[in-house]
């Protein structure tokens, strides 16, 4: 039977991790926070206790953490993945939403010890994970990613693959970064609505409607109007201020114009300025509400 290690388990690894012990593969799970692995036990998950005691013996490794620093710590940290005993030319797919800089760092790092990197972030939500519907954007070489093809089918629908490895975590910097321009624009003009008087069910109904609407505005739209910033936490300020960020990082290292994503990532910041960065991102119609007073 096949081997393979999931490290991360936050809301997306926790049922990608599911779907490959549902598809028959012999799965070891590490995450920070232990009890996030118990319900994967009683699955017949092994659990480790170090990221570089889950990769041993593992013939694929997949990472789905929060940040560059997470992704550090699992990989090249005292007790990190590349210290365990994989096998030899694993396959590493790295499913984290990740600077672009430090994938090509990290990929570079993996490839000295004869591992085999699949540069991989997903879109979709946590509900998607457990079904596996989530599309992959993938940068990898084209034989790797050929033998990476059974592992990544049981979770998701679509395999895009844009080019080498980078490729993928640069187009899903692009579209984190334009989601945080829509959610921005989308708290702007709501904030602006209630200040107008407007019938705010009316201006909901309308901006989901409208040709204005996307699944992001959608989505945030709703829970700006009913105020659920603390329920059913999604991806919160911090995460999407983190992506933000990475994203114009990268517009930056091309030398490419990100106005609005500079704009949207400063609107983000002040959210997490405010304290309330572990809310849904939806909380940053407050950022909106006090530019308007």
């Amino acid at each position: 039977m096949t081997k393979v290690a999931f490290i991360g388990l936050g809301n997306m690894g926790a049922g990608m991790a599911a779907r490959l012990i549902d598809a028959g593969f012999e799965v070891c799970v590490y995450n920070r926070t232990a009890q996030k692995c118990d319900k994967l036990g009683e699955m017949g998950a092994r659990i480790a206790a170090t990221p570089k005691d889950a990769v041993n013996g593992a013939e694929v490794i997949f990472a789905m953490v929060s940040d560059n620093w997470a992704s550090h710590q699992v990989w090249l940290g005292d007790d990190g993945a590349l210290a365990g005993d994989f096998e030899k030319g694993a396959l590493v797919v790295e499913c984290s939403t990740l600077s672009h800089s430090w994938v090509l760092e990290l990929s570079q790092e993996i490839a000295k010890r004869g591992l085999k990197y699949i540069d991989a972030p997903v879109t979709g939500l946590p509900d998607a994970a457990a079904a596996g519907e989530l599309v992959l954007f993938v940068g990898a070489e084209m034989d790797h990613l050929d033998e990476a093809r059974r592992f990544l089918i049981p979770l998701c629908k679509e395999i895009m693959h844009f080019g080498d490895v980078g490729a993928g975590t640069a187009y899903k910097l692009i579209i984190n970064l334009m989601g945080a321009v829509q959610i921005a624009a989308a708290a702007e003009g709501f904030a602006m609505a209630e200040k107008a008087g407007l019938d705010l069910d009316l201006v909901l109904s309308a901006m989901c409607t409208g040709q204005a609407a996307s699944p992001q505005v959608m989505r945030n739209l709703e829970r700006m109007a009913k105020a659920k910033h603390s329920e059913d936490l999604i991806f919160s300020g911090s995460m999407r201020l983190k992506d933000a960020m990475y994203g114009v990082q990268l517009a930056d290292g091309l030398k490419a114009k990100a106005d609005f994503g500079h704009t949207a990532a400063g609107s983000f910041q002040k959210l997490v300025d405010l304290g309330h960065g572990s809310l849904n991102e939806c909380k940053v119609i407050d950022v909106m509400r006090t530019k308007t007073a």
